[in-house]
């Protein structure tokens, strides 16, 4: 009997739902704040009160990258979001999908060598599901591999 999870079906979209939810409210709350703040303080001036408006964006701009972190896959491979950028990876370059113990994130070790953090997989506030995720990401990549093996391979 195999233990490998079925792969879910594409596509599909990984990513910190709680963290998301956390970081966007938080964003939301310190804007308002810090510009509520700047309105009320009647001894300062126009730009000083600008100051702070652009202070409480610029925060909730912060948070706003780091709650869009995601993984996408598709049919074709997997779009990794994460707070700096994007990248677009074929199934085949995905060699393996590690989240390890005490990992922040998920790790895809590439064809190439490399080692790619995927953000949008995180155990910190829902360990359970970020190891689902996981295996289901995995079981993605290992079912497209078995697919369409990598040339020259062999």
């Amino acid at each position: 009997m195999s233990t490998t999870p079925v792969p879910p079906a594409l596509p599909v979209t990984f990513r910190p739902g709680h963290t998301r939810v956390i970081l966007l409210t938080a964003g939301v709350a310190i804007f308002l704040t810090i510009s509520g703040v700047a309105m009320l303080l009647e001894q300062l001036g126009p730009a000083e009160r600008a100051s702070f408006v652009v202070t409480g964006a610029l925060i909730f701009w912060v948070l706003a990258r780091l709650a869009r972190v995601k993984v996408v896959a598709d049919e074709s491979g997997v779009t990794v979001v994460n707070i700096a950028g994007s990248r677009r990876l074929e199934w085949a370059e995905i060699v393996q999908v590690n989240l390890r113990p005490g990992d922040p994130w998920v790790f895809l070790n590439l064809s190439d060598g490399t080692s790619l953090p995927a953000l949008g997989i995180q155990p910190g506030l829902a360990k359970q599901r970020a190891i689902a995720d996981a295996q289901a990401l995995r079981a993605l990549a290992e079912a497209r591999a078995a697919a369409h093996p990598v040339e020259g391979d062999g």
